[in-house]
């Protein structure tokens, strides 16, 4: 592509690189000068224009936006995903089903390496998005772009979004309670997480913060999709009250701890090919902590392992939330 300023004897058929004010409206930049045009440029005294003018092996950056997008998502349907109309040189990709985003980031970061003139931008994989968020913008920066480029980069990008949409459909919550509490913060808190996952939450169940208790509630729990326990103590062990009695009921736990703060205290297992996620005392804030993280990948049928969880430390310093008990910060005495 060339670009820069040009005699207006020779601008016809080029793109405009910035726009005109004109007595009545502007002449938009991006547009394809025709004689009518170069005639208004001449009536207000200009002799030459900036423009952009594609060679023979160029793509318009509304084509080559278009090509990279639907390289990313050959099949929306599939892929649960939209794609708006293209224009200015940008697509952008909305979901079209609730659930999580997920975006193979070693792909995307090959396609934003090919060429600066085309670029990708989404959402953090496995972020939670309603139907019709957006999950990632294309934006082709220059007028026009090399065909070999872009084809390079829909080859890097291929099918490197789609959404996970929810699968499970309903939740039992299990909570331990110490004293008068009635469970209903906790119970309240993971109602409203599953409603933007537009998942059911069964009706309240606490029992006392007792092992032998809690592994009865959970052996009678046989209709859920996801079980859920929020403890009136923290887990502080693997072998604490909630996890023990995830194994007498005949269960597996995966794993105890996470690196992510606010939500060390998770734990993930399973029960009869149910999974199991044991909450942190965090989880009943409405603040994001890392038993979301956890949950809504289960929800929308992703997998989570102790590898997993593992891998969730870079980004996990999360916001602070000063509503629980033990701050990262120690008050000085």
């Amino acid at each position: 592509m060339r670009f820069g300023p040009v005699p207006l004897s020779k601008a016809e058929g080029a793109i405009l690189a910035h726009s005109v004010a004109l007595p009545e409206g502007r002449l938009r930049k991006g547009c394809l000068l025709g004689a009518e045009d170069i005639a208004l440029l001449r009536s207000l005294g200009l002799t030459d224009v900036i423009v952009a003018r594609l060679d023979a092996d160029d793509l318009h950056e509304d084509s080559a936006a278009l090509a990279v997008a639907q390289a990313l998502v050959p099949n929306p349907v599939a892929a649960g995903l939209r794609l708006k109309p293209v224009g200015t040189g940008r697509v952008n990709i909305h979901a079209d089903v609730t659930g999580v985003a997920e975006v193979l980031a070693d792909r995307v970061n090959a396609l934003n390496a090919v060429d600066p003139m085309i670029t990708l931008a989404t959402v953090p994989s496995w972020q939670r998005l309603a139907q019709d968020e957006m999950v990632a913008t294309v934006k082709v920066i220059a007028y026009g772009v090399a065909r070999a480029s872009v084809e390079a980069a829909c080859r890097a990008g291929s099918q490197a979004l789609r959404m996970r949409p929810v699968a499970l459909r309903s939740a039992a919550l299990i909570q331990t309670v110490t004293g008068d509490d009635d469970g209903e913060k906790g119970h309240r808190a993971i109602v409203k997480r599953l409603q933007m996952l537009n998942m059911q939450l069964q009706d309240k169940r606490i029992v006392r913060h007792r092992e032998t208790d809690l592994a009865v509630a959970l052996s009678e729990t046989t209709d859920a999709d996801l079980i859920l326990i929020l403890t009136a103590s923290a887990t502080s062990d693997p072998y604490d009250v909630a996890p023990q009695a995830v194994r007498l009921a005949g269960g597996t736990v995966e794993r105890f701890g996470m690196p992510v703060d606010p939500g060390n205290l998770l734990f993930i297992g399973q029960l009869r090919g149910t999974p199991v996620i044991g909450l942190p005392g965090c989880a009943r804030s409405p603040a994001l902590n890392g038993a979301d993280w956890v949950m809504e990948r289960v929800i929308c049928g992703v997998p989570v392992t102790g590898a997993d969880i593992a891998r969730m430390g870079v980004g996990g310093l999360l916001k602070e939330i000063p509503q629980r008990g033990r701050l990262r910060e120690a008050e000085p005495e």
